[in-house]
């Protein structure tokens, strides 16, 4: 493969993957705005899939947790202000992420603070989970969010290493 085209073959493979990566943030951000309704929705399929007889403490877990959105949403709609936010920064991230998609190089510090933020999560779930009565299984959950994300993040360093080494590179 010649320089050129394998400069090429990196710059495509780094953008598909960092595509992957911001389409991810979006449904993550996006998702946080309905909270109610797509709770309401799991708890329904649930109580439709018999969980409570598979899954006994993961259903009781949804119906309380449900139960404290609609009350809540009922009485204190402006508490949802919160996810709100967190919704608009997992957007915010991804939209950072236009950075080493448009020049990957000259960015590649910015995948590494991805990872360092992955890193964060499994620790703020396994820290704070038990202070808020997290149950052990939703924070594994929880922190599956940055477990996941770090695979195409370290993929994506490495290439950009390699995009590097083939100097020169314009984006």
């Amino acid at each position: 493969m010649t320089n050129a085209s394998e400069t090429a073959h990196l710059l495509r493979s780094i953008r598909i993957w960092l595509g992957v990566v911001i389409v991810g943030l979006v449904l993550s951000g996006v998702t946080a705005f309905p909270l109610q309704h797509e709770l309401d929705l799991i708890v329904h399929l649930s109580v439709r899939c018999n969980l409570a007889n598979h899954l006994p403490s993961l259903s009781a877990w949804l119906l309380r947790v449900d139960s404290a959105l609609t009350d809540t949403d009922a009485h204190y709609p402006f508490l949802a202000y919160g996810t709100d936010w967190l919704a608009f920064a997992h957007l915010v991230i991804a939209v950072a992420f236009i950075g080493p998609w448009l020049d990957p190089v000259r960015n590649k510090w910015f995948v590494t603070w991805g990872l360092v933020a992955c890193a964060g999560v499994p620790l703020l779930a396994l820290v704070a989970g038990p202070v808020r009565g997290i149950p052990v299984y939703w924070r594994l959950i929880d922190s599956s969010f940055g477990v996941f994300c770090c695979p195409p993040l370290l993929l994506l360093r490495a290439r950009i290493e390699r995009l590097e080494a083939l100097a020169p590179y314009k984006a």
